[in-house]
């Protein structure tokens, strides 16, 4: 449930998180730090135990902590308040709310020690610092101008990637990082800029506004790239003031409520299907009513003035309860696990090496020989699993390629019905106007363009469904699989040993499973801020990204644009074949269409057969790149496992081993490392407690 909460509690509970982290980045580092000494001194004792994986692991873990964010991703249309909701939310007006949102940049606001800009281009030209004066006046154009730049559908600023603005705020201080899109109703090509984060941020902040109730291209967005793809989405109803601005008599509180209560219908009904998780309704912790500049006003005055009034009480208490009680927690618990695994590991190696040091150098022999068959089962293992992930890659390449062939040859049976509401108004006496054409022409390239982007998007739902599913049962697959090589794992333990050795850091057993089968499992993530599922991410590569790489407006657009160059010739001469008989515009929307449908049936066979290597590969390497991460892992275990046998034979050979300074030191090891794991529990337990 949703609670108030004003902005000082906010950066209370954010500083919380950010401490949280700290520490436990600072265990996870001294951790490492244990056993990379630990295997150092391994090298003048009895030999490494083989650990180079955790140490990286928990290297990588601890560094990303150190950076770790909540990124925010803010959408919306032009002239929504975005950027006087941003000053509102960062306690500063930073951002200029009146610069034309046709410039195009997308801007990553985040913590900084200086104020400065700096923009990344796209062309291999090295990134450039200027000041905000600069950055306003070099980077925003005047809206004739906008307007120019967009009949001739260019770009402002076509070289430039993103900017990024530095600030010393105590809201990115606290760890928050924001990214300011383009405005959502601007060029086809600029949205590509904002799809490409939305799968790399926390939460999505959809910026709408009262007076503009869930506009068509709102609800175009929001069923194509928002619905269905499980994402985060805070909506955010600015300017609610101005409800009762627009009312005849703003001082009548009865005809207020009417028109807010008729208001909050509309966008109910549009916004209640994107706020439902898994099955329950949480539209009052998603959906707030605000006022930005009245919240900004008084910020701007009194940093720590109250928000009563402005709604971002009510949104800020949902975010902060989503941030730090579910995404916090989250990072925390993977933490968690990670070093609970470590710790593990690293006792089961020195449980092992124990017992192997009062052998002689050949019954040592004799055992490592014994085990030879363990590890060719181990072997064994992650062949099979190899086998099942090439098997579902295959598969699933052939079906999603296959589906798209198939669902573009179908687009002809529903283009009427489908074309209806992209296309621009017809008047067809002012079309034998070779100008006025000329316009006509292009708007019907860009429904056309609209069209064609909606419909990929919406198989590319079908498509995420599908890689969903996939992975599941990968997931599944691996803790199988996982559970079989633990088995073989504790048979080499206890054929080397003469004994049995209990492993795993917790009574649940959670822990027991393989590193690898953990990571394929898709239950620890190594990547900072990625939530996104599967442990693809770990390896920083997210599938879902390369199928909405794919279907990005580049490149799609090119297929629109290809479409639409061929098809209009044929179009024209057929719309301008109607004659002077044909005058009602009902008629003459329904013969446009038809035209324009015969033309598209013939190029859909050709885009269906040449888009469907490129989504067959797309899909494959998503597999490929799950398989290299997930045999590097078992491979990288099995050597290691042989690599702290070798080495303990090795030293024997050379020289005699003094026993007990190497039990006390590996015990020492042991206690070091399993009190860093249990200090990251701690910190987690006591972040839980501090949250209640």
């Amino acid at each position: 449930m949703s609670y108030k909460i004003e902005t000082e509690n906010f950066l209370n509970d954010l500083e919380k998180v950010a401490r949280v982290r700290s520490e436990v980045a600072r265990c996870l580092g001294g951790m490492a730090e244990t056993i990379k000494r630990a295997e150092a001194e391994g090298k003048q004792t009895s030999g490494e135990l083989g650990l180079e994986r955790e140490m990286e692991d928990i290297t990588a873990a601890s560094k990303n902590l150190r950076r770790g964010v909540f990124r925010l991703l803010v959408l919306g249309d032009m002239k929504r308040g975005k950027s006087t909701f941003l000053n509102a939310l960062i306690g500063e007006n930073l951002l200029p709310s009146d610069v034309n949102p046709c410039t195009a940049l997308l801007t990553i606001l985040r913590y900084g020690t200086e104020k400065k800009v700096t923009v990344y281009f796209n062309d291999g030209k090295s990134p450039k610092q200027t000041d905000f004066k600069s950055f306003k006046q070099d980077y925003t154009i005047d809206p004739a101008e906008a307007k120019k730049l967009e009949q001739e559908k260019r770009q402002a600023f076509p070289d430039v990637d993103c900017a990024v603005v530095e600030y010393p705020l105590s809201l990115l201080e606290k760890g928050v990082e924001i990214v300011d899109s383009p405005g959502l109703n601007d060029t086809e090509a600029r949205n590509e800029l904002s799809l490409g984060y939305i799968n790399n941020c926390h939460a999505i902040l959809f910026v709408l506004r009262a007076s503009q109730p869930c506009t068509l291209g709102e609800r175009r967005y929001l069923e194509n790239y928002i619905k269905g793809r499980g994402l985060s989405v805070f909506f955010l109803i600015n300017a609610w003031d101005q409800v009762r601005e627009s009312l005849i008599d703003p001082d009548d509180e009865e005809e207020l409520q009417a028109a807010s209560h008729r208001l909050r219908q509309v966008f109910k009904a549009n916004l209640a299907e994107y706020c439902l998780v898994d099955g329950q309704d949480i539209y009052d912790e998603r959906v707030f009513e605000i006022s930005a500049i009245k919240a900004l006003r008084r910020r701007v005055k009194d940093a720590s003035a109250s928000l009563a009034g402005t709604g971002f009480q009510e949104f800020l208490g949902a975010l902060n309860t989503f941030l730090t009680k579910e995404r916090a927690i989250s990072e925390f618990r993977q933490a968690r696990t990670l070093a609970r695994q470590t710790s593990a590991r690293v006792r089961e190696a020195i449980e092992r090496r124990l017992p192997l040091l009062d052998q002689d150098v050949n019954e040592l022999k004799q055992r490592i020989s014994s085990v030879e068959p363990e590890f060719n089962k181990l072997a064994n293992i992650r062949d099979q699993f190899k086998d099942e992930i090439r098997t579902v890659r295959d598969s699933k390449a052939r079906a999603i390629a296959d589906s798209f062939r198939t669902y573009v040859l179908n687009l002809g049976n529903s283009f009427e019905t489908d074309f209806l509401r992209y296309q621009p108004e017809l008047r067809l006496m002012e079309f034998f106007d070779a100008g006025k054409r000329q316009a006509f022409e292009k708007a019907l390239g860009e429904a056309f363009e609209r069209y064609v982007n909606d419909k990929f998007a919406e198989w590319s739902l079908t498509a995420q469904r599908e890689m969903d599913a996939a992975f599941l049962g990968l997931s599944k697959s691996a803790a199988n699989y996982g559970a079989s090589y633990a088995q073989v794992t504790d048979k080499i333990t206890e054929k080397l040993t003469g004994q049995k050795i209990a492993v795993g850091g917790s009574a649940s057993g959670e822990d027991d499973s393989p590193g690898w089968a953990r990571w394929a499992m898709g239950l620890i993530s190594l990547a900072s801020g990625n939530f996104a599922g599967v442990a693809l991410a770990g390896a920083g590569f997210d599938w879902k990204n390369i199928v909405l790489n794919f279907l990005t407006v580049t490149s799609i657009s090119m297929i629109a644009a290809s479409f639409f160059g061929v098809m209009m010739g044929p179009l024209a001469l057929g719309l301008l074949g109607l004659g002077m008989g044909v005058l009602q515009a009902d008629q003459a929307r329904k013969e446009l269409v038809k035209a324009l449908k015969k033309e598209l049936v013939k190029h859909l066979p050709q885009v269906a057969q040449e888009q469907w290597q490129p989504i067959n590969s797309a899909v494959q390497e998503c597999f490929d790149a799950y398989e290299r991460e997930v045999m590097n892992r078992v491979n990288d275990d099995i050597s290691a496992r042989k690599a702290e046998l070798d080495n303990l034979l090795k030293q024997k050979e050379s020289y005699e081993i003094n026993r007990g300074a190497e039990l006390q030191r590996l015990k020492k090891l042991e206690a070091d490392v399993f009190s860093e794991a249990r200090s990251v529990d701690t910190a987690y337990q006591e972040f839980l407690v501090s949250l209640s």
